[in-house]
């Protein structure tokens, strides 16, 4: 066992003994030193000074034991401790933002289909117009906003496919460098053969840019942005810090030259609204959103960062023996309408006046509920036919799905149409919507419900 190369502690275990030895009191320290392989190690010095009749210290007797085991299992519990409370911090913090997220998606909605109500109206002289558009931005502003919150509280309905991240980063390029601006080189390392993921595409994106995003601003004076994919098959120290199972995933590593950062502010760096920039240049949920992504999409995320060393993040993502399945784009006109009957269940009495405004100026007929016994009730006085049912999914009393189920018992080939932005709900699980569903996500606008009701009436 060789010496430790630490001299403050020799000096600090000298001055120990000595004390011991001035008061004639037994002592012990803990020390550390370099075991073989070049790792630390820790023993434990134990002391006791010899006396003769006069009180003349004769001698010093003392044991040493190992205590590295000890003292690795006490690290690595003090670690799984912290890594439990930093869970449980985020998963509070997520619960929050995601109940206020979810509210605020109804009021958004009310909000910017009624200026969008108000517009098809005609006849607006240019400042009422100017005004109605000042609305929907805003209301788009502000609906991106809680798609960032719902991003980090993992409350965000995805629907996850087969994916080659390779390509996805490949056609993100030309965005990705007007992103990043003309100062900062972009450079990629694509690994041939890459592993395909099953991971949500517009979340993948969402990721990308937004780590692109931070890279850029950690570069005020330039830079190189590098961003690298992977095959690796992981265990040990990885799986350790990530909570992972060992076995194939595909890594994407996003590193810039940038500033980095100390450890107090990496503690900190994926909690929502925690941001080093100046007020007013961001919002502080850029990483909080990409935190939340990569745990909706079953990965992890590590980040290493020194303060002027620049900032690697890696993302792991569940490798996957599926194939990408071929898309077929659709086209849809300008609000489509039609005339068929729709029964639509919504408790928001905001988003049901907004609705059902909408279905009437697109030319339905519109049965409109409050709840799940009210639209039964309605449904059961209704002599003629009903073609849809549109249904809010968290309602109190009755649910859409209770709702749906019953009334598709009665009038069997009811075609149903669900809408929600939340997923703790009846048609979700995990955030995955299930298979063969019909659904429109909160907000959106009396453009994308009218294209949405056209597919569904028109689906055989």
């Amino acid at each position: 066992m060789e010496l430790s190369p630490w001299p403050q502690e020799h000096e600090r275990d000298q001055e120990l003994i000595r004390r011991a030895v001035d008061s004639h009191e037994s002592g012990s320290y803990e020390q550390r030193f370099l075991r073989p392989d070049g790792s630390t190690g820790y023993y434990l010095s134990s002391y006791q000074g010899c006396y003769d009749a006069n009180g003349r210290l004769t001698s010093i007797v003392g044991t040493i034991q190992d205590i590295t085991e000890r003292k690795l299992a006490e690290q690595e519990r003090e670690r799984l401790q912290e890594q439990l409370a930093q869970a449980q911090k985020m998963e509070t913090i997520g619960r929050l933002a995601g109940g206020v997220a979810h509210d605020f998606n109804n009021i958004l909605t009310a909000i910017a289909g009624n200026a969008e109500l108000a517009l098809l109206c005609g006849d607006l002289d240019p400042k009422t117009t100017r005004r109605l558009k000042d609305i929907e931005q805003a209301a788009a502003s502000a609906a991106c906003l809680t798609r960032q919150l719902l991003a980090f509280s993992r409350k965000q309905i995805i629907k996850p496919e087969a994916l080659d991240l390779n390509d996805l980063i490949r056609t993100m390029g030309r965005m990705l460098e007007r992103v990043i601006g003309e100062d900062i080189s972009l450079r990629t390392v694509a690994q041939p053969g890459l592993n395909f993921i099953m991971a949500d595409p517009g979340q993948l994106q969402q990721i990308v840019m937004n780590l692109a995003v931070n890279a850029r601003d950690a570069m005020p004076q330039g830079g190189t942005l590098t961003i690298e994919t992977a095959n690796a098959m992981l265990s040990g120290d990885v799986c350790r810090q990530t909570d992972l199972d060992p076995g194939e995933y595909v890594v994407l590593t996003v590193s810039d030259t940038g500033c980095g950062m100390d450890a107090e502010i990496k503690q900190h760096l994926f909690e929502p609204f925690f941001t080093t920039k100046e007020v007013g240049k961001g919002t502080g949920l850029g990483l909080a959103t990409v935190y939340g992504a990569v745990k909706q999409n079953r990965g992890a995320i590590l980040v290493d960062s020194e303060p002027g060393q620049g900032t690697c993040f890696k993302i792991y993502l569940p490798a996957t023996p599926a194939l990408p399945a071929a898309t077929e784009a659709i086209s849809c006109p300008l609000l489509p309408g039609g005339s068929e009957t729709i029964l639509l269940a919504e408790d928001d009495p905001l988003m049901r006046e907004f609705i059902s405004d909408a279905l009437t100026h697109l030319g339905y007929r519109v049965l409109a509920a409050a709840s799940g016994p009210e639209a039964l009730r309605l449904a059961h006085a209704c002599d003629d036919g009903i073609d849809l049912l549109l249904t809010d999914v968290v309602m109190p009393g009755m649910n859409g799905r209770q709702l749906a189920e019953r009334l598709q018992a009665e009038r069997p080939g009811l075609k149903v149409l669900f809408a929600s932005g939340y997923t703790q709900d009846a048609i979700v699980h995990q955030g995955v919507l299930e298979q063969h569903l019909n659904f429109i996500g909160k907000p959106f606008s009396a453009q994308s419900l009218a294209c949405k009701l056209r597919e569904v009436l028109e689906r055989p």
